[in-house]
């Protein structure tokens, strides 16, 4: 191991957490100095703010202006949770799952609000066949599962005219995947992924079937206040127009805010996706021709270019889980790479955040590390054994 030799070159910005994500480049506090600190949100400056964000994103994204925007507590999860309590019931339901996240929602489903779901899932790495999906059902899915590293390539398995809706988990893929909003009712992401903005705050996008659902189905469950988005049969048009359902945070709104501007002046969607799939190619060009480490996608078409997750395949390795665990601790003492370990219910691997806010240059110079740091515990192992 004292033959190893460190690489000369190291990532300006070590933040590969998958979230909340890095901050944009140059990134300082006093760019939220405009930020209506001890004012309501319910003031004229607040509301103001919170309509900037909602305009925003609804420019960014391409949102039809007919599809309500809403900002939403509890982060991508809060949204998620309002659309699945207030939506299903009216019809039958199937769930997609191909990791943690997904996971998750087919138990609230299943558990919580007992439906009968048809459930289909797939192993990490993996998607399920959207082929062999009944849209006629209200069908639930993560548009890029974060934790598995692999997303749905694209909406054409979708058919435009579907009798159920489709709900839609795209926190690790809104601003860096092109998503189909004529294939999408409800679609849910929080702004500390792919913006890199602060945590606890979610958005949440409905079609107008979506709305048509909400005015005409009233569900069997208690609905908390949380999650009500009618009043006496009739959407609440204000949460979709900055009058949210609780106290956001104006500062995490303003820090959101700095980031579409930011957004904006790369050249919008279209920058972001290619600072992202920028990104995620420096990955691939460098393990293409390594024999020890690879993506867990195991179709190169449905590989994230985000949340991009690598499992280590060389046959020395006996214990996966705790040489993933001591490669990620090496990367993090070295300074080169924090919070780049697979997320817990994950196979052993690494996890590597690429969305927009990441720079391709400490993408590239953070790979020689990753291959050193293997180095050093394959030394350790021949070491110890």
């Amino acid at each position: 191991m004292a033959d190893l030799i460190a690489p000369a070159a190291r990532p300006a910005n070590p933040r590969f957490s998958s979230g909340p994500c890095a901050k944009l480049p140059g990134f300082t506090l006093d760019m939220l100095a405009d930020a209506p600190l001890g004012r309501s949100h319910r003031a004229a400056v607040g509301k103001a703010k919170l309509k900037e964000a909602i305009d925003l994103t609804r420019e960014i994204l391409g949102v039809p202006a007919d599809y309500r925007i809403g900002i939403v507590p509890a982060s991508d999860t809060g949204a998620v949770e309002m659309a699945l309590w207030s939506l299903l019931g009216a019809r039958p339901v199937e769930m997609l799952a191909w990791e943690s996240f997904g996971e998750g929602w087919v138990t609230d489903v299943v558990k919580q609000l007992k439906l009968d779901a048809k459930v289909q899932k797939a192993g990490y790495g993996e998607i399920v066949d959207f082929t062999t999906v009944d849209f006629d059902r209200d069908v639930v899915f993560t548009w890029n599962g974060t934790t598995s590293g692999v997303r749905l390539p694209n909406g054409d398995p979708i058919p435009a005219n579907r009798a159920g809706l489709t709900i839609c988990d795209a926190t690790s893929a809104a601003f860096a995947m092109d998503l189909p909003w004529d294939k999408l009712d409800v679609t849910t992401f929080s702004w500390q992924k792919v913006l890199g903005g602060e945590g606890g705050h979610g958005v949440l996008i409905l079609s107008p079937r979506a709305v048509e659902r909400l005015e005409s189905y009233t569900p069997a469950w208690p609905m908390p206040k949380i999650f009500r988005m009618t009043k006496g049969g009739k959407l609440i048009e204000g949460i979709f127009t900055g009058e949210t359902i609780n106290t956001p945070s104006m500062l995490c709104v303003e820090d959101y805010l700095v980031a579409l501007k930011w957004a904006k002046s790369i050249g919008g969607l279209k920058g972001l996706i290619a600072r992202s799939e920028g990104n995620a190619r420096a990955i691939a060009d460098f393990i293409a021709d390594k024999d020890w480490i690879a993506n867990l996608a195991v179709d190169p078409a449905t590989a994230s270019c985000t949340s991009v997750c690598l499992k280590f395949t060389d046959a020395r390795i006996k214990d996966g889980a705790a040489f993933a665990k001591a490669v990620a601790k090496r990367l993090e003492k070295e300074g080169v790479a924090l919070d780049a370990g697979a997320y817990r219910d994950a196979p052993p691997g690494l996890r590597i955040w690429c969305g927009a806010t990441v720079e391709t240059t400490d993408v590239a110079a953070l790979m020689p590390w990753v291959e050193f740091a293997f180095a050093a515990e394959i030394a350790a192992l021949t070491e110890a054994a």
